[in-house]
């Protein structure tokens, strides 16, 4: 037998499942592949693959909605949508560049990571747009939450909690989205020579603004600041011209008006570009954006900061730094905790990933919870054991 089980539809998906529960073996669950390293190093007799549970169940565009089986590839979902001028909000980020992986992004494991991108502060992000999904548990049951409209979900909503398992509760077979008409134009206003504190005021003041902003970052290595609009293009024109009269205070920025370039500015701080091709690793820290310069500064005067990056107005702080020992786990954690936010371990080599919490540690009411919530779903402990540490 294969060490990799690629199941045709849900139905035998559902049996292999069942098959491995009742023989206790651990499953690797497997989309396209991108994302294979994240989380820590799973311990599994086999792979077990949605590369086949392909394609559109159903689309409609005229009420926003879009169902999709999981392993359908990313390019093929935003395709579709394109044609019919409309796409998934949330931006997923396509982490092949930062983590130096191959494969096919699928849609399955956007949903499995929770994956959003910059358009997150503005729209919402990847679990706001999911409607219904359907998983098989860690026994082979199927199950099906929610459905194709909003608010249609009783009992336990087993939808958002799907967004981020990793795999460790069900393997998703098929999921229900909201989806959003694509923008006609887009603007990028560009601030040159700016400190970080600085930028996070900058960005602050853009976002506290009523002119809708979809997109916030900061790269300190360039000390460049970037602020995106989207909508029709008559909005964004006028919208550009008073938000830089709100800003004016922080400066005269460039303007940058052509889709390809503020398309290509944009995926390049979604995917952590910057990133890619580097040494070190990689950690992805969610805090309150003023606290990101303090928790940066903090660290700098203990460890070697690599590379910083800011995206969410601030919120979202990828750094990198050196592997050596625990790749900065203790420091990090300890400068991130002290703030409320917390830090995950996005990019670092296996043997550094099975040996810290890639994840931030929960508090001990919030992880029996988890563990609770897993034993139900996964009672045998059979789906990714040891990702989630």
């Amino acid at each position: 037998m294969s060490d990799i089980l690629t199941p045709s539809d849900e139905a035998e998906l559902a049996d292999a499942v069942a098959h491995a529960a009742s023989a206790r073996m651990p499953l690797e669950v497997r989309g396209g592949g991108t994302r294979s390293t994240l989380g820590r190093p799973v311990q599994a007799e086999k792979t077990l693959s949605t590369a086949a549970l392909s394609g559109i169940s159903i689309y409609e565009p005229g009420a926003l909605t879009l169902v999709v089986k999981a392993g359908t590839p990313m390019a093929e979902v935003e395709e579709a949508l394109a044609a019919e001028g409309q796409m998934l909000a949330f931006e997923p980020p396509d982490h092949r560049a930062l983590l130096g992986t191959e494969g096919t992004p699928t849609i399955g494991g956007a949903v499995a990571v929770a994956a959003s991108g910059p358009r997150r502060i503005q729209k919402g992000a990847c679990r706001d747009f999911m409607l219904g999904v359907r998983f098989v548990d860690g026994q082979g049951q199927v199950v099906k939450n929610g459905g194709r409209v909003m608010k249609n979900v009783t009992g336990f909503d087993l939808v958002k909690p799907m967004a981020g398992q990793y795999g460790t509760l069900g393997v998703l077979t098929e999921i229900a989205f909201k989806v959003l008409p694509s923008p006609k134009a887009s603007a990028t206003l560009r601030f040159d020579g700016f400190s970080e504190s600085d930028a996070v005021r900058l960005m602050s003041d853009a976002l506290g603004s009523p002119f809708d902003v979809a997109g916030a970052a900061h790269l300190p290595d360039d000390k460049t600041t970037l602020v995106r609009l989207e909508g029709l293009e008559g909005s964004v024109a006028y919208r550009t011209d008073e938000l830089m009269k709100h800003l004016a205070r922080h400066g005269t920025p460039l303007i940058d008006t052509d889709p390809e370039s503020v398309d290509e500015t944009w995926t390049q701080i979604r995917d952590v570009q910057p990133f890619a091709g580097s040494e070190g690793a990689v950690w992805r820290i969610s805090v309150k954006p003023s606290d990101g310069p303090e928790i940066e500064a903090g660290l700098r005067s203990r460890i070697d900061v690599q590379g910083v990056i800011y995206d969410w107005g601030g919120g979202l702080v990828w750094l990198r730094v050196p592997e050596a020992n625990d790749a900065g786990a203790t420091l990090i954690r300890s400068e991130t905790a002290a703030r409320g936010g917390h830090a995950t371990l996005m990019r670092a080599s296996a043997a550094t990933r099975a040996a810290v919490d890639v994840f931030q540690p929960e508090p001990a009411p919030l992880a029996r919870n988890s563990e609770g919530l897993r034993s139900k779903f996964d009672p045998h402990g059979i789906l990714n054991p040891g990702r989630m540490g």
